[in-house]
């Protein structure tokens, strides 16, 4: 199985040890590279672009809405707007399960939404749903 590079931004501690541990346990040797909110994501994103490095370019993101500095919302509508940043696919991954939030962030470009589940059991099929999805879109 190919390895992938992933790029978490969410802002909530827990979140993060369960997404790591959720691909961990799916049998996943992916690289994942973990930024706490959205403007340091723009940053990261913005120096990959700039210097043109394309191994740290992110085959994929996983994106909370509800984070500091710059939430989700304004990431995805920032990527989606630059032409560079909008070829990187990207899962929207939050507790929010509001149906017009869910339709905004697909139309800003978002692959998929889901809503954090209240179990872990759920965390590891979402993680798999969401690689395996990124997979299809690719072959």
């Amino acid at each position: 199985m190919k390895r992938l590079y992933i790029v978490i931004a969410d802002d909530d501690d827990d979140d993060r040890f369960l997404l790591r541990t959720a691909f961990t346990e799916n049998g996943f040797q992916d690289e994942l590279k973990f930024i706490t909110n959205g403007y340091d994501l723009l940053i990261y994103l913005n120096g990959v672009k700039n210097a043109e490095n394309v191994e740290k370019l992110p085959d994929f993101i996983i994106l909370d809405l509800n984070m500091p500095k710059k939430d989700g919302r304004e990431v995805l509508s920032i990527m989606k707007s630059d032409e560079f940043l909008s070829k990187i696919p990207v899962f929207v991954f939050s507790t929010t399960s509001n149906n017009n939030e869910k339709k905004k962030c697909l139309e800003y470009g978002a692959i998929s939404y889901y809503t954090k589940p209240v179990t872990f059991d759920g965390l590891i099929r979402i993680a798999a749903e969401i690689r395996n999805t990124f997979i299809l879109l690719n072959n």
